[in-house]
């Protein structure tokens, strides 16, 4: 029984609501009380399936304002990332399908036009709250429609080079566009940038708050006090321009106004009831704190930002986390460090992530955490390496994908050493904008460029220390999770070599080609079609996507018939640059690739989803029987 279920709650006021039509029937005053259920209902929902928990606490009183004062769905409410849009989904019409959070065919975790007409624009990475926002605003003008659009965007995602250039923009499109600037001082990890310093500087600092109260007490001795009011505000807005940035934000176009209090119903309802008719660019800073409400949450906000199942009273996951890619690939980063002082590690807002934490803990001057900006990221990277440094720049397979330029442009034109360590490949739980099944479909056409998956952790040790003995681009990717083999340190180079594959097994009546962790799965095949059907299959692991083993694959394609096994798409993957070299060299074609189909792949549990998709060992395995019946 879940937790869910063992401690079965009533939320009076959230039952009343299927849309924000129900929210605005609740006085003001029965808004925190919504709030806490809210909030209750989150944390036993998360704590059941996993999720996006700190980010979520701390958006709840922001949120239910929004919806309350704006016109939804005729005034759009955008997300950036909208990891973020748990409450916006509970106050939209989908409390009870919310229970299905990050379930195949259940409620995704990130808001989706398919899903709810009050989800505007789907998300997933960050910094495109904003761009989309004015694109809606213009079309609106299109229209003749006075329809409000307000783009929730985190002070992190703030400095992403998307929203940067959205924010230059935005005075000629941007005139019924509110920026809510949710300033909880996180993304995932720490903000890093000026701009985030600037920001939580000012605003949390003494001498503006105790100027403020000053002059407050001050003014209302001197007149009465509506006068002192509204000669107040003139005075405050002076003063933010003096120490707040909102002069930075006025030049943009924007009209600021803040730092108000995120969990304030009454400053918030105050806040966007004044602004909701104003026809120009408008930003609002509001200040909140991730994990609002659950002290395990705010105390430690990046643990908690996405997280698995977990127990509600303690916090601790309920699954023990053992060695995993990710794991393995900091403490090899760090080993590798130890060994030459040229190593620096480099990741775009995923320390904890990408497992690099212990790097930066030993090496805090060789780290750099350049925020959320993969493309400044890998061309920071290049200027690295250009002077001698050997970089290891950790990112997301999905998140790699808005580097490409950088990659070919930066990178691979120039022949300079940066080793990228891309996590996350393959499909993942979090759905479509989260699955690393697309990479290599363009990285395969870069040249100068050595693409790696290992079958294990121990096999991502080898990989690293062997790509930055090569002195040239090199990718190694890898998934979550775990590979099943512990890193036992010692690091032999020779056991690698450039473009050789792997024969795990041998067997004469076909070969199988796998790649990275699958070669595990393709074994499990191997070792059932022997058994079951004394089909003996040769099992490699391809090791090198580029350069391929030509000559091992030639002399099984001349022999037996090929098969591939790849957690990618079945485009421009591996079994497509298998299918390419057998053209090239007037080979049969391989008989059949397993791989993801070309089309949109849902978020849910990963077994159901290859068992839906008929990638599970067992179908595969029924499959390659059934090709020798034939």
């Amino acid at each position: 029984m879940s937790q869910a279920e063992q401690m079965e709650k009533q939320y009076p006021s959230l039952e009343q609501i299927n849309s924000p039509e129900d929210l605005r029937l609740l006085s003001p005053s029965e808004l925190p009380g919504l709030a806490k259920e809210i909030r209750d209902f989150i944390l036993h929902q998360v704590a059941d399936s996993g999720g996006h928990l700190s980010s979520n606490l701390g958006v709840v009183e922001l949120v239910i304002a929004l919806h309350y004062v704006f016109d939804t769905p005729k005034d759009s409410i955008l997300f950036d990332v909208s990891h973020q849009g748990y409450v916006h989904k509970l106050l939209t019409g989908r409390r009870e399908f919310f229970k299905t959070l990050r379930q195949y065919q259940g409620c995704c975790g990130f808001l989706n036009r398919s899903e709810s007409a009050f989800d505007d624009f789907g998300a997933g990475h960050a910094g495109t709250a904003l761009s989309a926002a004015l694109g809606i605003a213009s079309a609106n003008a299109l229209h003749n429609s006075t329809a409000k659009v307000i783009a929730v965007v985190g002070d992190g995602a703030l400095g992403c080079g998307i929203t940067m250039e959205a924010l230059n923009n935005a005075a000629e499109h941007g005139k019924r566009v509110i920026l809510i600037l949710n300033d909880n001082k996180m993304s995932i990890a720490e903000n890093v940038g000026a701009l985030r310093q600037h920001l939580n500087y000012l605003i949390t600092g003494p001498r503006y708050n105790r100027f403020r109260d000053r002059a407050t007490r001050f003014l209302r001795r001197l007149m009465p006090s509506k006068k002192a009011y509204r000669r107040l505000q003139k005075f405050e807005e002076w003063l933010k321009g003096l120490l707040l940035p909102s002069g930075f934000f006025e030049i943009l176009g924007f009209r600021y106004i803040g730092p108000i209090h995120g969990h304030s119903f009454p400053e918030l309802l105050r806040t966007f009831n004044g602004i909701k008719n104003y026809n120009r660019p408008i930003i609002v800073h509001v200040i909140t704190q991730k994990g609002c409400g659950y002290a395990p949450a705010a105390a430690e906000p990046e643990k908690f930002h996405g997280i698995g199942a977990f127990d509600l009273k303690t916090g601790v996951p309920r699954k023990a986390s053992g060695m995993t890619f990710s794991k393995a690939f900091g403490l090899s980063a760090t080993e590798l460090a130890r060994r030459h002082s040229d190593v620096v590690a480099i990741t775009a807002a995923m320390p904890n992530g990408t497992g690099l934490n212990e790097f930066a803990e030993h090496f805090p001057d060789r780290f750099f955490d350049v925020g959320i900006a993969e493309e400044h990221a890998v061309i920071f990277a290049a200027g690295l390496a250009t002077k001698g440094i050997r970089p290891i720049v950790a990112i997301y397979a999905s998140f790699m994908q808005r580097a490409l330029d950088c990659v070919f442009h930066d990178v691979c034109l120039q022949k300079l050493p940066v080793i990228f360590a891309l996590d996350r490949s393959g499909v993942v739980e979090d759905g479509p904008t989260h699955h690393g099944i697309y990479d290599l479909s363009f990285l395969r056409s870069l040249p100068n460029l050595t693409i790696m998956a290992p079958k294990d952790e121990e096999e991502l040790r080898l990989m690293l220390f062997y790509a930055y003995e090569l002195q040239s681009p090199v990718v190694i990717r890898y998934p979550r999770g775990s590979g099943g083999a512990m890193p036992d340190g010692a690091i032999e180079n020779t056991s690698l070599a450039m473009g050789k594959a792997e024969i795990v097994c041998h067997g004469q009546d076909a070969a199988l080609w796998a790649m990275g962790p699958e070669v595990r799965r393709a074994k499990e095949i191997a070792e059932f079609l022997k058994r079951e059907y004394r089909i003996e299959l040769t099992v490699v692991n391809a090791r090198f996507i580029k350069p391929l083993d030509e000559i091992l694959l030639q002399q099984e394609a001349m022999s037996m018939p090929i098969f591939t096994l790849e957690d990618h798409s079945i485009h421009g993957g591996l079994g497509t640059a298998i299918d390419e070299f057998l053209q090239k060299s007037h080979l049969p074609p391989a008989q059949k690739h397993f791989g993801w189909p070309d089309q949109i792949i849902p978020h849910g549990n990963i077994e159901l989803l290859r068992q839906e998709f008929k990638l599970d060992w067992k179908c595969i395995a029924e499959n390659i029987a059934a090709f020798f019946k034939q």
